[in-house]
């Protein structure tokens, strides 16, 4: 059996390793790896193969950044060049991103079955480029992988079978396992940058809907700089928001108190994770993450699509309206426990995925 997997972003790079890993349990699969290239910054690409073991994709198309129009058209137009080339058995994506809509689209015209890791998610707001993706990706896709009841039910709720639907947990919760130790032994971060356990705020931003507005932009750094008053922040900056700071002349308005670094791998940033007091985001991954090490967050954002979150107290929305409300919502979540309730499945995830479209029927 041959099975193409796409990816292009880094949550993606962390699911793949943990699947690929899987994959590699049985003779009789030969997976080739597409990376499109959509997120190409060493720190954000590269890095992850070497840290995660991850075998080298077979081919990097380079399509880069771009309007989302563009950018994902010229991921379909060369991801249907290499399925022809290849002549798949699957196509497999992941997430939300333009990469996995391209993928899903290229295989379907095809006639090539797609499997869709992390399906069923919904924020239920279609201005966010990543709703569309998902659910079109969904309704798209032969075998559904939904990491949580909640995701099964919405796609129950949008008709598609039950049949086609597997809640097998979340391959994040896997990686945080299989990498945990790893980060510990390798990671030097926290000497590096002068940390120490539970005193930083960590922070990061980049999803389009608070970096193309302006003012959200403007707000959302305001109340960092309000936060770095009383607490280190630290600030793994996206290329994309950094762009977005420097087109809208508000570099110069970041706290000389905040510290900004380049971003980081995937074992730093668990570090990272593991020792800060909060995390700030607006990353679904880096939420999620936060749950895996039992650290409290905030997301700047007015909806989530990892709801179970918020129900059980773990994680608070916080719409970014002023810069002393993201403070004063910061703080308050400073501390805070939710319910200890398994909802990611047991770190068998990956195992599930392959054993399912390996033998499916």
């Amino acid at each position: 059996m041959k099975i193409v997997t796409v990816v292009g972003a880094r949550p993606q790079f962390i699911k793949a390793a943990m699947v690929s890993r899987a994959f590699n349990k049985y003779d009789s699969v030969t997976e080739y790896v597409i990376h499109t290239g959509q997120h190409y910054d060493d720190n954000l690409s590269d890095v992850f193969f070497r840290e995660l073991e991850l075998p080298l994709p077979n081919i990097n198309l380079g399509v880069g950044s771009g309007n989302h129009g563009n950018q994902t058209g010229n991921m379909l137009i060369k991801i249907e060049e290499v399925l022809l080339e290849q002549k798949p058995d699957w196509v497999l994506v992941y997430g939300d991103t333009n990469s996995t809509l391209a993928g899903a689209l290229a295989a379907v015209k095809l006639h090539i079955p797609v499997a869709h890791v992390e399906a069923g998610l919904r924020s239920y707001n279609r201005r966010m480029p990543e709703e569309t993706n998902r659910v079109l990706t969904d309704h798209s896709s032969d075998l559904l992988f939904a990491p949580t009841d909640t995701a099964c039910n919405n796609l129950l709720r949008e008709g598609i079978s039950k049949d086609h639907i597997k809640v097998i947990g979340d391959v994040m919760y896997d990686a945080a396992l299989f990498y945990a130790r790893k980060a510990e032994n390798f990671s030097q971060i926290m000497g590096n940058l002068g940390l120490s356990e539970k005193n930083y705020i960590l922070a990061t931003l980049h999803r389009a809907e608070n970096t193309d507005d302006k003012k959200r932009l403007e707000t959302i750094i305001d109340g960092f700089n309000a936060v770095a008053d009383d607490m280190m922040v630290v600030f793994p900056i996206h290329p994309r928001t950094k762009d977005k700071l420097r087109q809208y002349n508000l570099l110069g308005m970041i706290s000389p108190d905040i510290m900004v670094i380049e971003p980081v791998g995937y074992l730093d940033m668990i570090i990272l994770e593991k020792n800060a007091i909060l995390i700030a985001t607006d990353s679904g991954g880096v939420q999620k993450e936060a749950y895996f090490y039992k650290v409290p967050s905030v997301t700047l954002r007015n909806e989530t699509e990892w709801t179970e979150l918020i129900e059980m107290r773990w994680n608070r929305l916080c719409p970014p309206v002023n810069g002393q409300q993201i403070r004063d919502c910061i703080f308050e979540a400073i501390g805070s426990e939710g319910n200890d309730i398994d909802m990611y499945g047991s770190g068998n995830a990956a195992d599930r995925i392959a054993s399912d479209i390996i033998f499916k029927d």
